[in-house]
Order: C-alpha cells, then structure tokens, then sequence
C-alpha cells in the first residue's frame, strides 16, 4: 500500500461497492429518486448552471489576455512530456472521442424530431438549429470548463508542489483539514468511477448493437458482459503498461482510426452538401452562439432544456475532476497560452468538424428521405452511426471500422479514468514521471468493470448516470473557487521577489 492514501482508497471503494449494491436492489426507485432531484435542480437552479458554464468560458478566454499567459507549468525551465499531437490525442480520446461516435449522428437527428422550437416544412432552419444546438453542447462550453479546472490542477501540482487531489484546489484552510479534504477527495473519486462506468455500460450496450446491426448476433446480458470484459482487460494492460506506453499509444491509435473515418464518410457522403453545411454551420454557431448559451427556457415549460443543454452542462461539471486531471497530469510544461488554445479551441474545433461532417451526412438522409434514419434513432439511438453507413458502398466495412474505434475509445476512457482514480487516492505528490501506485491503478480499472457488469443487470445505469449529473452542480460550485484561488496563486507570483539573474 506504498503510496497509497488508505482512508480516500478504503473509503472509496467500501461506498463504491455500497452504492452500487444500494441502487442495484432498488434500481427503480433510484432512478424516479434522482429523476425528481435532478429535476429540482434544473427548475430553481438552472439559471446558475447557466452562468457557471458560460463563466468558466469567459475565465479561460480571459486568461489568454493576461500577463500570466506565458507562465510555464511546472517552471520556468519545464519541458513538455509530450509533443503537440500526442498531448492533443490523449486529452481528445479522454475526454470526448467516445461521445462523438455516440452522438454525432443521433443528437442532431434527435433535436430535429424533437427541438421544439423546429419549423414544419423549413428544413434549412431546423437542419442548421440542429447543429447548431449540437454544436452548443460538445462545443466550447464543455472544454472551458475541463480548460478552466484542468488548469487550477497543473499549476497547483508543477507550480505549487501540491498533491493531484480536488481538495489542493480550495486553499490551505481546506486542503489542511483533513476530514474536509478527505471527503472532498472521496466524491471526486466516486463521481469519476461511477462517470465511467455508466458510460462503459452505456458503450457495452451500443457495441453489442453494432455487432447485431452487421452481424446479426443477438443483442443480450451475456454479450453485455463478455464485451465489458474485453474491454476491461483490455484497459487493464493499457494501465498497467503506464501513461506513455499503454494510453499514449492506444490514444494515436484513436485518432488515426477517427481521422481515417471522417475523411471516409466526407468523402463517399454528400461531401459538397457537407461543405456548404460547414460554412453555413459556422456562421450561425457564431451569430446565435450567446442566445443559445443563455437560453434559460424562462418563456416555455416544454422541458426541453432540462433534458438537453442543462443535463449536458452539469455532465460536463460532473466529469470535470476526472477528465480535468487527466488533461493536467499530462501537460507539464505547457505555458498558460498554450494550455488553453489546445484544451479549449482545438477540441472544440474539431467537434465542430465531426458534427459538420457526420451530423449533416445524417441529416442529409433525413431531409431527402433516402433512409429511415429519423425512426430508427427515435426508437434505437445506439445504432444511429452504423444506420447512416447503410446506403454507402462500404456500409459494413465502414461499421466494422467504427465498431473497433468504438472499443478502443472505451478503453481509453476506463484506463484513464483507473488512473486518475488511482491519483486521487494516493497519498503523496506524484513525480510527473511516475504513473502512481500500480496496485491501486489495477484495483480501479477491475472495479471499474465489476460495477458496470452488476449495474446493467440490475438495470440501475440509468440511475446512476441520473445521480452523476446531480453531483456535477456542487462540483461547478468547487470549480469557481477553484478558478478564484488560480488567480490569488497567479498574483502571489506578482509580489515575489524576483529572480536573480546571473550575467556572467
């Protein structure tokens, strides 16, 4: 147990294993539980979610304008651990890739059958809301908020030598009192176990769709299984082989897998639609992009924003401590500068690529009623992608291909979240060349696969996502005094003396 925290590890795990059993033997309760207090939330707090999500893309923006730009984390003298296109596959893959293969085609086809606001017979306005509302939800608003607490982590950890730990973010009165840090630190794990594991169920779920849709095999529990146990296994040794030999190049390998396949489906879709598309999308994400983003729905009771941009602002503040740290823990040596342009504009963009691409190739088939993808996304979302293959001359190959990336961006995800997990439960600084204790990293990605086999067969994934999101509003709050002790750490640098400089 060197190096290990026993009461976040111990801790952690006994209300893991707690609530997983809880939710499990009363799934149906929890769910309608979770439902109502999400519900809440949004009805008397979504105007704060709101001006969280778009304050944290104004805290990054302006970051960029200050004389703390070319702050170099983890020193004056630091290096980068990894290139430009390293780093930016390991954040993407982490962080996004896998929700993109699940929603770049569904989401914009769903807003189109069910935004509210879609007018009948104008496919031009509700082809471009579509988008655009897409483009609002994985977009810049996201990132800035990974932008903005993946920031307070590296420059507390390479610049204030504190532990990778939420609770390092708050100030000394809160890292120092150590039943407050400790439970702080506790949440943070259970959220990022819990974050992961809905979605590696929820990614079981569509896999094995995938394999029905090509295949033909028999969607079931025991599929369900045997595919979480691959990709278990799978993230086992990606961890186990550590940050650079194991997620470093299962992460190249995603992006080479997704860059191949966006060229493929630009290429043999509609690709002069798409390119007209992309410009027309890119003038109306900018045009309506502050509307948008402060629409509070304060006019109308469709429940539409609580389901939709308001679940998605409080996914984002949920997974932000697991996807923040990760993104910190691998950005050694970045100025403030470039920290920010690559984990805030350069995701987003290519966000914007791949819902350009893949979202319109969809709506395509939709508003020229050469598929029936509308339907087959009302009633089954989890074989959106591999439906719109299906009039392309290499549907199966196409498939296939992505059912592959999809496997591979799921174990990205459980290896990085086992490592994260494994971060905040240690109880030292972690060396920026050490990959903490392998015990505990091995400990969090089997765990991580028992939970998500034990919630789908009780039916409780729902629930629990439901939960994950709630905890993500008490998490925002933690981000903005996050943000605000940054910049009192940032100006201390302003009144200390300075650094002398030998000329000889």
């Amino acid at each position: 147990m060197q190096n290990i925290s026993k009461s976040r590890f111990l801790l952690s795990v006994s209300l893991i294993l707690l609530i997983t059993g809880m939710v499990s033997a009363n799934s149906d309760v929890s769910e309608a539980l979770f439902l109502q207090l999400q519900a809440f939330l949004s009805n008397y707090f979504g105007w704060m979610i709101i001006i969280l999500a778009n304050g944290f893309l104004i805290f990054s923006i302006y970051l960029l304008f200050t004389k703390y730009k070319n702050i170099r984390l983890g020193g004056a003298d630091a290096k980068p651990s990894y290139t430009y296109i390293n780093w930016i596959a390991m954040l993407f893959s982490a962080g996004l890739g896998i929700g993109l293969l699940f929603y770049g085609v569904a989401e914009p086809v769903m807003h189109m059958n069910s935004y509210p606001g879609m007018i009948d017979g104008d496919n031009s306005y509700n082809a471009g809301k579509a988008i655009n509302l897409a483009n609002l939800h994985w977009g810049l608003h996201g990132w800035a908020i990974y932008s903005s607490l993946g920031l307070c982590f590296a420059f507390a950890s390479y610049n204030k030598k504190l532990p990778f730990r939420v609770s390092s973010l708050l100030g000394e009165k809160v890292s120092t009192n150590k039943p407050l840090a400790i439970l702080i630190d506790v949440i943070a794990i259970l959220t990022t176990v819990f974050g992961i594991t809905t979605s590696l169920g929820l990614g079981a779920m569509q896999i094995s769709a995938g394999m029905s849709h090509i295949f033909g095999i028999e969607e079931s529990f025991t599929n369900y299984v045997y595919i979480i146990i691959v990709i278990t296994l799978l993230g086992l040794t990606s961890v186990s082989l550590g940050l650079n030999a194991g997620i470093k190049k299962l992460s190249q390998i995603n992006m080479i897998i997704a860059s191949g396949l966006l060229f493929l489906v630009f290429a043999l879709g509609p690709t002069v639609f798409i390119l007209n598309a992309l410009v027309q999308n890119f003038g109306a994400y900018l045009n309506s992009l502050i509307q948008s983003a402060t629409w509070t729905e304060a006019y109308d009771s469709t429940a539409w924003q609580d389901g939709w941009t308001l679940f998605y602002f409080t996914w984002w503040f949920a997974w932000a401590p697991f996807v923040s740290l990760f993104i910190a823990r691998i950005s050694y040596g970045r100025t403030i500068k470039e920290f920010i342009i690559g984990v805030l504009f350069v995701p987003s963009l290519i966000v914007f690529l791949w819902m350009g691409v893949f979202g319109n190739a969809a709506i395509y088939q939709v508003i020229n009623n050469t598929s029936e993808i509308s339907q087959i996304v009302a009633n089954n979302m989890n074989v959106a992608l591999f439906t719109l293959y299906d009039v392309y001359p290499l549907a199966q190959p196409l498939s296939i291909v992505s059912l592959i990336l999809i496997v591979t961006f799921f174990v990205t995800s459980s290896d990085s979240g086992a490592l994260v997990a494994s971060m905040l439960s240690s109880k030292e600084q972690t060396d920026i060349n050490d990959d903490s204790p392998i015990l505990s990293r091995v400990t969090w990605a089997i765990l991580l696969g028992i939970v998500a086999a034990v919630l789908l067969y009780a039916g409780g994934l729902t629930a629990l996502q439901t939960s994950v999101v709630i905890t993500g509003v008490p998490f925002a709050i933690i981000v903005g005094f996050a943000c605000l002790n940054l910049l009192r750490g940032l100006k201390e640098l302003d009144d200390a003396p300075p650094r002398h400089i030998n000329s000889d």
